[in-house]
């Protein structure tokens, strides 16, 4: 009988090949042990027989048999998708609804989910084009079991209607199809890989300890550092050590959502990790993980954690670029540089993860095997969003209907973490249009802190004020009297105008931050702002948004360009931070610029708070916050709540129809964007760790996405036109074209990159005289 196999090596005499019953079973024995955790092991373990069924193909053998040479490949992953449905015809009617979410796993299992119709590439066409192959042995070695698939999630047992309509149990349904891919495609890379390992007669480093293992040691630990900080007896420590306190004394609380309301200053983000570490003990969370809404937090709150937890606990993950080449590698050097980070930070297997909104909520809609694959492991974790209200408005519906899924299905808690919580709670929305979008069952029982209003005035370290249009050089003459200030502006646009304006001035101290820096020079320009701080030096920061919410700064007075509520109220938390100084001496003014008018994005939210303003005298109050986001989401409505890149709903992309899946995976996910820049990346080399990976860019067998990963934070977003300009005037190169594609874009006129304001490509210096001719 002819033998059939899955991966192949060096060795002609097939010795050491491994053969299709092993690896089918091997993933199938992982994914479902995965799936286990969540009533999933029995799909899952059909997803992981079926996936690579294909490779039953005489002609697929012949394929690896040329080591993949042969230009007419092979495709192996429909087979398993048509079998499945083939198979289907005569179970009941769960396990068809069932078999049909496996169909979408095997299908994507290297090219990503599809959508069911709508392209040569989606599930529907590629199944009416399969034409059957596959050597009927297949049957005896992997004897699939098609029964009792559908796990015993909430509202989908037969009988029950889902309670929020048929659009949330599409969605459910949806949600429960990128769990049971990620269990396939996370036991699909790992089984490949140690086959591998034993061929090459190496060790996998998969040393992540286990939350449940650790959480006593790192209770201890978290107890200790609180004491030593305890150990200054002021006023503020005080007040933090009372609210870690009733913080953590609602760690009995039930799983599911809960809130965090505390002012900037209140010691949320410790607070929040204390509850997170008591609540993970009581109910036997497997993970914690902290999501943010800007890598510079993440990196500061990263730093936070690996003090207080210690080595070789805490992932830290922010790079919004993925390896593009996502199936699992089958060659031997690909495989010698899948190197324990990255692998970390594809499956998020450690016991305490630090990301970014980005990857946490692209993650949840993602079709791509490499993103999807850490899903399970989302699975059963304290999730603490900080600053939640910084989810984008137009994603805010899908991004609640996934916590939410979370919640209620997979076993997580989601802490609402933020000084300006958003307005969220079912019964306060009840009766508007958008309750049903984005309404949570929240509520004064879930939430964390003691006495929210009375810790808003408690925590009072700045007083407001409002000036009315303020042109730059009045803002000059006005920080001639603040050697120490901070200014925040709406564009990069006016921040370097303004930067330029006060240094010709001759105003000492001047310092420019704004996404012109790459990220690695922004971390260098805030070290040396704590620093002039620190030192009483003169400094004067102008800088965009990005310095908002959650960096660690300390002004004594602050100015704000125009814009919402939950902005103004960020911009003041980064002066008087730590309450040395006098509140009514702690200036920060909201001030209209007339020459740079805000972009439109943000000028309804300045009409929004400024509605606030005649309503209530404190506008940093908890119910001050509560009726503006109320505001905000009353104007927008929930079409403005829901909707993609390519203006359409996300939510309406996961549809029943007449009880078949009518699911587009792909296309949701591709217009599901958590940042809406419209910008494209320019890589600046500048330092040797930049110069060696950009080199390394021309070493075809370096992936993709490792070397993407170490060039993230050298990258700069400009405008598609200007990059366009910069390489028709020679200004970038894309490195490796074709093999990588347009992909890395490199600066080769260091003139245009100025440390000091960053990358300026709107320069019309860079344009020659010849250039010029036409």
């Amino acid at each position: 009988m002819r033998r059939f196999f899955a991966h192949s090596t060096e060795a002609a005499d097939k010795h050491d090949w491994q053969p299709m019953p092993e690896h089918a079973i091997g993933v199938a024995d992982l994914a479902a042990q995965f799936g286990a955790r969540f009533g999933l092991e029995r799909a899952a373990r059909l997803a992981g027989l079926l996936h690579d069924l294909g490779k039953y193909n005489p002609a697929f053998q012949i394929y690896i048999e040329r080591a993949g040479k042969s230009s007419d490949r092979v495709d192996h992953s429909t087979a398993g998708a048509w079998w499945a449905r083939e198979l289907a015809k005569e179970a009941t009617p769960h396990d068809r609804l069932m078999v049909e979410l496996v169909a979408y796993c095997i299908a994507g299992h290297h090219a990503g989910l599809p959508d069911r119709f709508g392209t040569p590439s989606s599930l529907d066409e590629r199944l009416k084009a399969y034409v059957d192959a596959v050597d009927p042995v297949w049957r005896s070695e992997l004897a699939p079991d098609l029964t009792r698939l559908l796990p015993a999630l909430k509202w989908v047992q037969a009988g029950e209607a889902h309670p929020l309509g048929q659009e949330r149990f599409a969605f459910q349904l949806a949600m429960l199809g990128r769990m049971l891919f990620s269990c396939l495609v996370d036991a699909d890379f790992r089984e490949t890989e140690s086959f591998y390992a034993r061929v090459e007669g190496r060790e996998i480093d998969r040393s992540w300890p286990a939350l449940p293992e650790l959480l006593d040691g790192l209770i201890v630990r978290f107890d200790a550092h609180m004491a030593a900080k305890a150990a200054s007896d002021t006023a503020i420590n005080r007040l933090r050590s009372d609210i870690l306190g009733h913080v953590r004394g609602k760690a009995a609380l039930p799983p599911g959502f809960v809130t965090l309301t505390v002012p900037t200053g209140g010691g949320k983000t410790l607070a929040s990790l204390g509850f997170a570490l008591d609540h993970a003990r009581r109910h036997g969370h497997r993970r914690i993980i902290l999501a943010v809404p800007f890598t510079t937090v993440a990196e500061q709150a990263a730093g936070i954690f690996g003090e207080v937890l210690g080595e070789g606990i805490v992932l830290e993950h922010h790079s919004a670029i993925e390896d593009e080449h996502s199936g699992p590698a089958d060659d031997a050097d690909s495989r010698d540089q899948s190197r324990r980070l990255r692998r970390a930070m594809e499956d998020w297997e450690a016991p305490v993860v630090v990301t970014t909104n980005v990857q946490l909520f692209e993650s949840l809609f993602a079709a791509r095997t490499s993103r999807a694959r850490k899903l399970h492991n989302i699975a059963g974790s304290v999730i603490v969003l900080d600053e939640a209200q910084a989810i984008p408005l137009p994603l805010l519906g899908p991004a609640v209907w996934a916590l939410e899924a979370l919640v209620r299905d997979w076993g997580c808690t989601v802490v609402l973490c933020t000084a300006t919580q958003p307005a969220l709670d079912r019964a306060r929305l009840a009766g508007s249009s958008v309750a049903g979008l984005i309404g949570l069952d929240l509520g004064p029982a879930r939430e964390l802190a003691p006495d929210s209003a009375g810790l808003a005035s408690q925590l009072r370290r700045t007083t407001l004020r409002h000036a009315g249009p303020l042109a730059d050089e009045e803002l000059v003459a006005a920080l001639r009297d603040a050697p120490q200030a901070l200014v925040i502006v709406n564009s990069r646009r006016h921040a370097l105008a303004l930067y330029r304006t006060v240094k010709a001035a001759g105003l000492d101290g001047v310092v420019h931050l704004s996404t012109r820096h790459y990220a690695v020079d922004r971390r260098r320009i805030l070290a040396e702002v704590r620093q002039r701080l620190k030192a009483g030096e003169p400094c004067r920061l102008i800088a965009t948004s990005l310095v908002e919410a959650g960096v660690d700064l300390d002004f004594p007075r602050g100015w704000r360009a125009e814009a919402g509520l939950d902005q103004i109220v960020q911009a003041a938390g980064r002066v008087n931070r730590n309450g040395l100084r006098p509140v009514e001496d702690s200036i920060v003014t909201v001030f209209e610029a007339p020459d740079n008018r805000p972009p439109p994005e943000i000028a309804g939210f300045i009409g929004d708070r400024k509605r606030m303003q005649d309503r209530f005298d404190d506008l940093f109050s908890p119910e001050a916050m509560t009726r503006y986001f109320e505001e905000v989401y009353w104007r927008k409505g929930p079409a403005k709540l829901d909707r993609g890149h390519d203006g359409r709903s996300i939510l309406d992309r996961f549809r029943l129809d007449v009880g078949e899946t009518a699911f587009s995976y792909r296309s949701a996910a591709e217009n599901f964007h958590m940042i809406e820049s419209g910008m494209v990346p320019v890589i600046v080399p500048g330092d040797d760790i930049a110069t060696r990976a950009i080199n390394e860019l021309s070493i075809e067998r370096i992936p993709t996405g490792l070397l993407a990963r170490t060039l993230q934070p050298y990258t700069v977003a400009v405008p598609p036109r200007a990059r366009t300009l910069l390489f028709n005037h020679e200004r970038i190169r894309f490195v490796a074209p074709e093999f990588r594609g347009e992909a890395f874009a490199v600066l080769t006129d260091s003139e245009l990159y100025d440390p000091e304001v960053g990358l300026l490509w709107e320069n019309p210096e860079y344009m020659n005289a010849d250039t010029l001719i036409i």
